[in-house]
């Protein structure tokens, strides 16, 4: 019988898609592979060790499978990803029950790694982290429609209050022609709806091509007649460029809908931050994309409780939260991480006062979600159907508006249809719930 492998990954798209990969070598090595890693036998935490509440969840999760373990419901506990990466005799010390603690360099080996716990041995593994594959098979576990394409892994950006170049490496793009290659297998696959990341999508090429290719890559990924929706996340203000946004109004198969981290809008913490940007920039780069991609969709990331942020500070990233009138947002409290030169700045805030900073942005936040979801009422959005809801009796699916996972919801009704994952319908909003919308389908599209 066939050893079971189970995986749970936490944190980001990117850290995923490493998940993906490895399950794809562990289902070509010959493992069974099962949704519950509860029921497996042996248990792997792809962990994330971004901030401090990622790193609780993650050390919460493995103690949970230590219980598993204890209670003999599974043998072997592996955990790779980010934490891992980040702290390696750490995890190790604190975890003894686990079986193998391999850093993200080692995930090309995790056949390997398996191999050696089934045979009594405890593994502590961690090769060079530029080893990571950027290509290589999947084992998608994204709904069947819809899914990720990494185009680059590390960063170089070098924020102050950032881990991910010390636990991920320097950036480096995947070539152009893999990422086709890989783009139209996930199609063929029946992925209607890919999704760009990496850490900083629009640096694309850079180091490859000596310029920006993103343009390019879009312009390629365009071409592949069954996909329908391409999506751009984690876009750095500051490499926005006019060929990005001639490309984005162009084509129709890239939604109006740009993911643009601008963390803050204070000139000084900016700075701080080893942001490249200003206020009066960001101002410029926001007008920018509207004024060129018509009823384009902006969605951002802010951080309260920067060292040294002052009230008069906060007050005006809240001033130029309500006057942008971003439609997604969310607001994150700074998170003192180790090793970042922001954890060794003066003037730390209490860390109640960050929170509460990012309590009264997203308050506001909400304010202006629902004046831009009151506006919808009446209009008829197509909509990719994800599920149907038991206990509201109703469909829910998604706009080109929202990214998987991270915006909100459109719940629908469908009398005499029953429409499945994956396909396009046309749906009358009728009211809003929060951030969600609630409607009824009126037709099907041929799609």
């Amino acid at each position: 019988m066939a050893v079971r492998v189970g995986m749970v990954s936490l944190g980001c798209s990117k850290n995923q898609v490493d998940a993906e990969r490895m399950l794809y070598k562990i289902q070509k090595a010959g493992y069974q592979l099962i949704e519950d890693a509860a029921l497996a036998d042996i248990a792997i935490i792809n962990t994330c060790g971004f901030i401090e509440s990622a790193k609780q969840e993650a050390i919460e999760t493995i103690f949970e499978f230590v219980a598993l373990k204890n209670e003999g419901r599974i043998k072997k506990i592996v955990v790779t990803g980010c934490l891992s990466e980040r702290y390696r005799e750490e995890v190790s010390e604190l975890i003894p029950e686990s079986d193998a603690v391999v850093g993200i360099g080692c995930n090309e080996d995790i056949v390997s790694v398996l191999e050696k716990i089934m045979e009594g041995e405890r593994v502590e593994a961690f090769d060079d982290k530029e080893k990571l594959s950027l290509t290589g098979g999947r084992v998608l576990t994204t709904l069947s429609f819809t899914s990720y394409l990494k185009i680059a892994e590390g960063c170089d950006n070098r924020c102050s209050y950032c881990a991910i170049p010390d636990i991920r490496g320097k950036f480096r793009s995947v070539p152009m022609e893999n990422l086709l290659d890989e783009a139209k297998k996930l199609v063929a696959e029946g992925m209607r709806e890919l999704n760009i990341i990496a850490q900083d999508t629009t640096r694309y090429g850079i180091d490859l091509y000596g310029k920006y290719m993103l343009p390019e890559l879009l312009t390629e990924l365009c071409k592949i007649e069954e996909l329908k929706w391409i999506r751009i996340l984690y876009c750095y203000p500051e490499r926005i460029t006019d060929e990005l946004l001639d490309v984005m109004a162009k084509e129709e198969k890239i939604v109006k809908y740009i993911d643009l981290p601008i963390q803050h809008c204070d000139d000084a913490i900016l700075k701080a931050m080893h942001r490249q940007g200003t206020e009066a920039s960001l101002r410029e780069v926001i007008k920018k994309i509207r004024d060129r991609v018509e009823g384009v969709v902006i969605r951002t990331t802010l951080i309260t409780g920067f060292p040294g942020e002052t009230e008069e500070q906060f007050n005006k990233l809240a001033e130029f939260v309500n006057e942008m009138e971003f439609d997604r947002l969310g607001c994150f409290p700074y998170s003192e991480e180790e090793g970042t030169p922001a954890a060794e700045m003066d003037c730390q805030i209490d860390e109640e006062v960050r929170e509460h900073r990012a309590e009264i942005i997203m308050e506001q936040q909400s304010v202006i979600a629902e004046k831009k979801n009151n506006a919808l009422i009446g209009k008829t959005l197509e909509v990719v159907t994800e599920g149907f809801d038991r206990y509201g009796e109703c469909w829910f699916g998604r706009s080109a508006a929202d990214a998987p996972e991270i915006d909100g919801k459109i719940f629908f009704t469908a009398p005499d249809k029953k429409p499945f994952p994956g396909c396009f319908v046309k749906v009358r909003i009728d009211d809003v719930l929060d951030y969600d919308l609630i409607g009824e389908i009126v037709y099907e599209s041929a799609e």
